[in-house]
């Protein structure tokens, strides 16, 4: 059996991480680029690269089948001028990069899989938005614009398909996941509605992110914008109300507006990222067939 190489950009992220662990485990060989070495996956080949600039790195982008961008700097901090700019270059510097790569590659791989969020969608909570709804306004909807913008006009061959991967919330059982943070938060008696209680947030488990992108890799026709979230969007009250069941604790004390933006910013984050709805459908991977590990929010059976 011929082995397929899998490369990942920004190989030392929580996502990238995982998907390595699962591509190793299914027989492929996956190489990673990175910074640095630390974070990989044992089984991840480390390949340096500083995420500008073109290098000896641009061999391994030869050598692929797949390749997979996901860098970005973390949104989870304050939207102050400094954090939106590396926001913002982080994840368009390197795409531009890629692009650039493949550009100039004898033997360019099948697939590029680049990053992007549903954050791109209008903040509503009364619409829920397939991969053709309304694109918002504000500084991450911006962010994820200008990403895809930079993806789509890369100037690449043809015979290269792209797949824009529209993130959702991802939730796991590791440290610093909101998973944990939530059912801390339920068992101190704290789970209830934050703000209004009706923003709407789209998630997806940690285990269906790899499956996801297997599934693209096997259905050649998918291509463009896809939305990787489950089809259980839930209500941010509804969803706190599942964590309280989770920990078997009945009450669960709301927490304000005014009260969230005073928290988040202590916390050295943004209040918009739990304040703002996201309601996005994977109308493309359900079409195309894909079933779901974990298509409910029922964390007390995970």
């Amino acid at each position: 059996m011929i082995m397929k190489n899998l490369l990942i950009a920004g190989a030392n992220g929580f996502l990238a991480k995982h998907i390595s662990g699962y591509f190793s485990a299914c027989g492929w060989n996956v190489t990673g680029l990175a910074r640095r070495e630390g974070g990989l996956h044992g089984e991840c080949r480390f390949v340096s690269w500083d995420g500008v600039s073109l290098g000896e790195w641009v061999s391994a982008v030869d050598e692929c089948d797949v390749l997979i961008n996901m860098v970005g700097r973390s949104i989870n901090c304050r939207h102050n001028q400094e954090n939106k700019r590396q926001i913002l270059e982080s994840r368009v510097q390197s795409t531009e990069l890629l692009g650039r790569a493949i550009a100039q590659s004898e033997n360019p791989p099948s697939l590029w899989i680049n990053g992007s969020a549903t954050g791109i969608y209008q903040n509503c909570d009364h619409t829920a938005h397939g991969e053709s709804g309304e694109h918002g306004d504000g500084f991450i909807a911006d962010v994820v614009k200008k990403w895809e913008g930079v993806f789509f006009q890369a100037e690449i061959p043809s015979c290269v398909r792209r797949v824009a991967l529209r993130t959702s919330v991802v939730l796991a059982d590791e440290p610093g996941n909101p998973y944990r943070y939530l059912r801390t938060l339920a068992r101190l008696g704290l789970g209830g509605k934050v703000g209004s209680g009706r923003q709407m947030v789209s998630w997806v488990h940690i285990d269906d992110v790899p499956r996801v992108v297997e599934h693209i890799i096997d259905q050649k026709d998918l291509t463009g914008a896809i939305n990787m979230a489950t089809p259980d969007a839930l209500s941010n009250a509804e969803m706190m109300k599942r964590f309280r069941k989770l920990v078997g604790m009945p009450i669960g004390l709301p927490a304000p507006a005014f009260a969230v933006r005073a928290g988040t910013f202590l916390l050295g984050t943004a209040p918009e990222l739990v304040l703002n709805s996201c309601w996005a459908v994977p109308d493309k991977l359900l079409e195309d067939g894909f079933v779901f590990k974990y298509p409910e929010m029922t964390p007390w059976e995970w």
